[in-house]
């Protein structure tokens, strides 16, 4: 009799311990993922990872300017199952609530000015001539395009800001003067190829991207950066006007620190699957660590603004986000 209970107690444990694995192993099939291009890198490897937890799961990734990575799904119709912004707003002004019920902040980065060996007075340039290098004739820079990039509207922003806070009437105009309208891309990671090649000198891009593809870059005061949220107050006297939802109107973004957002959309074709993605990705051991090391700061934990959207979100990732405004 002792040997049968003992048997039975063996057996209930092992499926315990064993019923975990085998939901998690019947995960298949494709999940598609819309997501800024200052992801492509951290998420490449988190795709690499979470495959490899789950065989029978194929993360399928497009990524893009951020605002139009979200009118594919608000506007044209294509199927996803979950979206990733470089601005958390987009998601919220986008999707929510009609294709989302919840957006999660999950991680900053700042702007920061880059560069090649190559590049016109690489030698020379530092925090505190920037501006008077993109200035120098010859000298060619971009950064992307404002009205399909958060990238965009935010490099923008900075040399507002650059105005004001280096007290340099006029600053702003003569630099957008001096911008040829080709220096201008459809989304920020497109300028990488430019300095490479030698066609660009200098690009607006996130310090995650500078990082992540070894390039040279100019940090800039904190108070143009955007990258510190005690400084809103400083960072919202920037507003660059953009296109809106419907074609002939326009939308006002207004400057504050860089915020980016992830959720996962009503009607995702692979629910299951997309729900173990987030878990995974919102973990400090998984997505968190890859973004932290890719010089991308993560929060720990990931933020929802209250408890309404908390109950919208699975249950399985209710624990990896905290309520904050």
């Amino acid at each position: 009799m002792r040997i049968l209970i003992f048997c039975a107690v063996l057996a209930a444990l092992s499926v315990l311990f064993v019923a975990p694995v085998s939901a998690a192993d019947k995960l298949s099939g494709d999940v598609i993922i819309f997501h800024a291009g200052s992801l492509s890198v951290p998420f490449a490897k988190m795709e690499k990872e979470f495959e490899a937890m789950h065989p029978g799961v194929d993360i399928k990734r497009e990524s893009g300017g951020s605002t139009k990575m979200a009118r594919m799904i608000s506007e044209v119709g294509k199927p996803a199952d979950i979206m990733a912004s470089a601005d958390y707003v987009v998601i919220d002004k986008n999707l929510i609530p009609k294709f989302a019920n919840f957006n999660i902040r999950f991680a900053t980065n700042q702007l920061v000015l880059c560069y090649t060996g190559k590049s016109k007075f690489a030698s020379e340039i530092n925090a505190n001539n920037w501006y008077d290098i993109l200035l120098k004739p010859g000298v060619v820079w971009g950064h992307s395009d404002p009205n399909l990039d958060p990238c965009g509207y935010r490099s923008v922003m900075v040399m507002q800001l650059a105005e004001k806070f280096y007290n340099k009437p006029g600053l702003f105009d003569k630099l957008i003067a001096k911008r040829k309208d080709e220096w201008v891309r459809p989304k920020s990671v497109e300028l990488i190829s430019l300095l490479k090649t030698g066609n660009m000198d200098y690009a607006w891009e996130y310090l995650s991207v500078a990082v992540q593809h070894g390039l040279k870059y100019v940090t800039l005061d904190k108070h143009i950066n955007l990258s510190d949220y005690k400084y809103n107050d400083f960072y919202k006297q920037a507003k660059v006007t953009v296109s809106g939802k419907k074609p002939g109107t326009t939308i006002d973004r207004i400057g504050k620190s860089i915020t980016y957002g992830i959720t996962e959309l009503k009607d995702a074709p692979n629910k299951d699957a997309a729900t173990a993605f987030l878990a995974y990705m919102l973990s400090p051991q998984g997505g968190l660590k890859i973004l932290k090391e890719m010089g991308q700061p993560p929060f720990e934990p990931a933020i929802v603004p209250d408890e309404a959207m908390v109950r919208e979100m699975p249950l399985q990732l209710r624990h990896l986000v905290k309520v904050q405004k």
